[in-house]
Parts: structure tokens; C-alpha cells; sequence
């Protein structure tokens, strides 16, 4: 008898990408969300794997396999071929590609002091990481999705694949309240920016300077300033219309909203704090909090 096809609502998620844009970081985030996870498949043996865990439809209908450049060249050319493969068998197949700017990659490889998978070959890293890109360069352009982890923390990736894949509402809107230091930049990523530097700052108080704003006694100052609330007031008003309507457009569905001051440290983080706490009392459901000089 022949092996039963996966339920229609079954789902295969390759995760591919260059080495250090976060691959690992993906695959736990698949596994939180209830896949089934495997890394560094031979990209041969997908059909193979898909007929193994389904079989006669026990199995998990929910699937993330990540293949990369440690797989054989030939291995990767064939991934097309193999998908439309497990396509027949049942599941929808998505391929992600996780990418990151050479720079950046450099930078987290220092950090972390790991080998590239390409080294064995007795290139330096630089020309290990553009070999790598080379080899990828067709699955990337073939991906269904590609996110660029270049400017992305942790949480803030996590996140988007669990706005991307998840299995919730896909009206819902996600929403991140990011706090960060002008001195360092203005997050990237950001959709709205607020400069709170004309606020009062707690730094010059000797008593507050050493604390910050998720701190209660911050938080109970700046409570207490006009201004402050004046500006938070406004801020909001501005964002309870608008926020509402990327939702109802269905236009949007990762929105972050970043608070600036001089060092990512008091008043930033109060007002990402509450506004975020206001979203929440509203009824929005995947509010994050992200202080960029402090987590």
C-alpha cells in the first residue's frame, strides 16, 4: 500500500543562508513554533526524510530542515529538483535565506572565534565568506524569502520568522518599542522614530545617573515631568490612530517603533517601556520591548 501524502495543512520550511546570519537562531525559533527540525541535511534525501517522519501520516506535519554550503555543490544545484519533489508528496515547500552583510559577518566570526565550514580549504575568512556567497548565490535568488540579519538582534529575528511562519492571525501586526542612543545611530530597521533628547534627563541627577529607565525610581521621575508626559501624551494619541489602520490595511506585519535620546539609557527606554505597556492595555498581542544599549 502506498504511503499516505501529509495533510494539506503540512508545510516544509528549508532554512538556508551564509554562515553566522543566524541559521541556528532560525531553527530553534521553527522548533519553538512547533516544527520539526533537522540540520544539515544532505539536500539529496529530502523526499526521502519528508516519506520517513510522515509516515502513514503520524508523523509531524510541520517540517524546517536547514542545508547550507556544508552540503556538497552538487548537492545544492539539485535542491529545485527536490523540492518539486516533496511538493508532490504532499507538503508546501518555502525556501528562506538568511543573509548578512560581509562586514557584519566578519565582525560576529572575531566575536565568536569560530571556523568557517569553508576553511578546510585554506582560505582566509574574507575569501572563505565570498566563496561561500558565490556557491549559495542560486539558492538565494530562488528563495521565497530572504531576510537580512545585517542590523538584527536576536530577539528582533526571532520575531520576524515567528510573524513570517507562525500559525496565528496573519492580520496580526507585531510590533517592537526599541529604545537606542543617537550617539550610536538610528536603528535601520525602524518604521517610527522619536527624538526624546528635548526631554529632561535623568543623567544629570547623581542619584538617577547610575540607574535606567525600566528602574522604578526613573520611572516614577519622569512620571512627574509635564514635559515628559506632554510628550508621551502626543506620542501616543499618534500612535493609537495610526497603528490601528497598518492593521486594518493588512499592509504591515512587523511594525517597530524606536525612542532616540542622547544615550539609550533613561528616557528612551521609560518611553519604549510605556508605550509598549499602552499597545498591550489596547489589546495588541505580540508586543516586544528591545533596548538597544541595554539588552
Amino acid at each position: 500500500m502506498p504511503t499516505p501524502a501529509p495533510t494539506p495543512t503540512a508545510g516544509l520550511v528549508v532554512v538556508s543562508g551564509m554562515s553566522g546570519s543566524g541559521k541556528s537562531v532560525a531553527l530553534k525559533t521553527f522548533e519553538d513554533l512547533g516544527y520539526y527540525c533537522v540540520d544539515n541535511l544532505p539536500a539529496g534525501l529530502l523526499p526521502d526524510f519528508v516519506r520517513a517522519v510522515s509516515h502513514e501520516g503520524t508523523g509531524p506535519t510541520l517540517l524546517a530542515v536547514g542545508i547550507d554550503v556544508r552540503n556538497t555543490h552538487g548537492d545544492l544545484t539539485g535542491i529545485p529538483g527536490w523540492l518539486s519533489e516533496v511538493g508532490k508528496l504532499g507538503l508546501d515547500p518555502r525556501l528562506l535565506f538568511l543573509d548578512s552583510a560581509d562586514d557584519v559577518l566578519l565582525r560576529r566570526y572575531a566575536d565568536t572565534r569560530r571556523r568557517h565550514p569553508l576553511s578546510h580549504y585554506g582560505l582566509s575568512l574574507g575569501d572563505a565568506i565570498d566563496l561561500e556567497r558565490q556557491v549559495l548565490r542560486p539558492l538565494r535568488q530562488m528563495a521565497d524569502l530572504v531576510i537580512d540579519t545585517s542590523a538584527m538582534n536576536v530577539h528582533q529575528m526571532r520575531r520576524r520568522i515567528i510573524t513570517e511562519f507562525g500559525l496565528g492571525d496573519d492580520s496580526t501586526v507585531s510590533l517592537l518599542f526599541e529604545s537606542f542612543a543617537y550617539r550610536n545611530g538610528v536603528p535601520p530597521e525602524a518604521d517610527f522614530v522619536f527624538d526624546a533628547r528635548c526631554l529632561p534627563n535623568p543623567h544629570w541627577d547623581p542619584v538617577l545617573r547610575p540607574l535606567s529607565g525600566r528602574d522604578r525610581a526613573v520611572a516614577e521621575h519622569l512620571d512627574h515631568e509635564p514635559e515628559v508626559q506632554e510628550f508621551a501624551d502626543q506620542v501616543g494619541h499618534f500612535l493609537d490612530t495610526w497603528l490601528p489602520r497598518l492593521r486594518a490595511g493588512n499592509t504591515r506585519s512587523y511594525v517597530t517603533v524606536a525612542f532616540g535620546c542622547t544615550g539609550g539609557r533613561h528616557r528612551s527606554v521609560y518611553l519604549a517601556e510605556a508605550m509598549a505597556e499602552r499597545a498591550r492595555n489596547q489589546g495588541w498581542e505580540e508586543v516586544a520591548v528591545h533596548h538597544r544599549e541595554l539588552d
